[in-house]
């Protein structure tokens, strides 16, 4: 199949596509002409690495599963093709998206304390402008 009817079963762009491939997750053979040609396989594969991604792997992750990607997805996410290669891969992620969650968790912190801050001497100045007006 080409790379439009690849994109249409699986919902992936074919930007996308092109971009599973350049990263060594997806093969195509290729026409006299040069066009991309993928075989039924690649639908799964395809699915795979977009629910991979979406689960906040990157495309070096989704490498240490590679074996495991033409597998249909309930399949997928019980392969077990190395265990202890896929769970630290897995546990190395996860610590990577907590730290994450920590800083921008820091961030809110931050900006709720200086919206706070802001409108307090908002309402402060108003009130300093009433005060003014009023001729007191």
């Amino acid at each position: 199949m080409q790379i439009g009817v690849l994109s249409e079963r699986t919902g992936a762009s074919r930007r996308s596509i092109r971009y599973y491939e350049q990263q060594g997750l997806l093969e195509a053979a290729r026409t006299s002409k040069g066009w991309r040609e993928y075989d039924e396989r690649a639908v799964n594969r395809v699915l795979n690495v977009r629910e991979s991604l979406r689960a906040g792997l990157t495309a070096e992750d989704i490498r240490v599963v590679a074996p495991c990607l033409d597998m249909k997805t309930e399949e997928f996410l019980a392969c077990d093709g190395s265990p202890d290669e896929v769970l630290a891969m897995y546990e190395q992620r996860l610590a990577a998206v907590e730290a994450k969650a920590e800083q921008l968790q820091r961030h809110r912190t931050e900006l709720v304390e200086r919206i706070a801050r802001l409108r307090a001497e908002s309402a402060d100045t108003d009130g300093f402008a009433r005060l003014l007006r009023s001729g007191v």
